[in-house]
């Protein structure tokens, strides 16, 4: 959709190019089924998968059947709904400001649970319940949606909003070095900076529950701003010709961002550039609607995160590495790659 498109009237079809709906969704749905079952199979010790899955009915799976249930099966799920909502939630916060460079940190919601989480990990809290540093992270998520739609205003703009996420993503910054700072173990400090690095190991099906009702929340918030993200690439005051409540709109693709980004935070440690890289790759195919991005966006980061853990569990290093880097090692060259092709086509 391009500002010379011709102005659609609410609730009337807006035709669309690039690839059908239908079909990238149909095919996105494919990869991620392909890479969800590679994952159960995916590790040091090989599964036969039917075999396995037939095993894991009988009163006793043994123990093939108890790493696939588990180990890799909540391992797998976490990556589906964390890539998903990363990728979800970056696609429509690069609709809502019209930044092609927004992510789920612009608002600073990722630092902030990470923030969460570290306090927890300083004052010696962790050690007491594998449900302390989740919590926390969530209630650290929680706080900066207050702290940034206070800090906005009702009636914020998109450059409104950036800056009070940078805002909001720098002072949590600060804090997280001042706690690592002033950390009274190093022990302490390198549990936290392992956290932070972000990974899907050792997770089991309490982080799934955890996570799993803030994230179908966020989901159902961000997918429902399907068509006020398209209203608004034409402009806001299209968007408000057309009866599309701003602020209303605003916060609830803030707050679905909020809820899903930060309860994956919350079981995943901090993960970078999946919201930034999936909907780069995808916007051409769906004709650059930010409407048809949403669920294609979320498809593509649940494959892209289940190829990364994939990739950490197979590179031939003494430790795992951790997901974070992974993710950040495959984002960057990619921005790389793009910056180089730009300049090539304004030259």
């Amino acid at each position: 959709m391009t500002p010379q498109s011709v102005t659609p009237k609410r609730g009337e079809h807006i035709p669309h190019t690039g690839m059908s709906t239908a079909t990238l969704l149909t095919g996105l749905s494919a990869v991620v089924l392909a890479l969800f079952v590679a994952s159960l199979m995916t590790g040091h010790v090989s599964l036969p998968l039917i075999k396995t899955l037939i095993a894991t009915f009988d009163d006793d799976p043994g123990m093939l059947g108890l790493i696939l249930l588990e180990i890799r099966l909540p391992r797998a799920l976490l990556a589906v709904i964390v890539g998903g909502s990363l990728g979800f939630a970056g696609a429509a916060l690069q609709g809502l400001l019209r930044n092609p460079l927004a992510d789920p940190g612009v608002i600073g919601v990722s630092s902030s649970a990470g923030l969460g989480a570290v306090l927890v990990i300083y004052f010696g809290l962790a050690a007491g319940s594998d449900l302390a540093v989740p919590i926390a992270a969530m209630a650290g998520a929680a706080a900066a949606v207050s702290l940034l739609l206070g800090l906005a205003g009702r009636d914020a703009g998109p450059l409104t909003l950036i800056l009070a996420g940078v805002a909001v993503n720098a002072f949590a910054g600060a804090l997280i070095s001042l706690a690592l700072n002033l950390a009274p173990s190093p022990y302490a400090v390198i549990e936290a900076v392992f956290w932070l690095l972000g990974s899907l190991a050792d997770r089991s099906f309490t982080h799934v529950w955890i996570a799993l009702p803030l994230t179908v929340l966020g989901w159902l918030l961000l997918a429902t701003a399907a068509r006020p993200l398209d209203a608004l690439s034409l402009g806001e005051d299209v968007a408000r010709s057309l009866g599309f409540n701003l602020t209303r709109v605003r916060g609830q693709i803030v707050l679905g961002a909020a809820c899903c980004v930060g309860a994956g935070v919350a079981v995943s440690g901090a993960i970078g550039f999946v919201g930034l890289v999936v909907p780069h790759l995808l916007r051409p195919l769906v004709g650059h609607e930010p409407g048809r991005l949403l669920i294609a966006s979320g498809l593509g980061g649940a494959a892209l995160l289940l190829a990364a853990d994939m990739a950490a569990r197979l590179l031939p290093v003494t430790h795992e590495l951790r997901l974070g880097v992974v993710t950040a090692l495959i984002g960057a060259p990619f921005f790389l790659h793009l910056i180089v092709r730009t300049r090539r086509t304004l030259v």
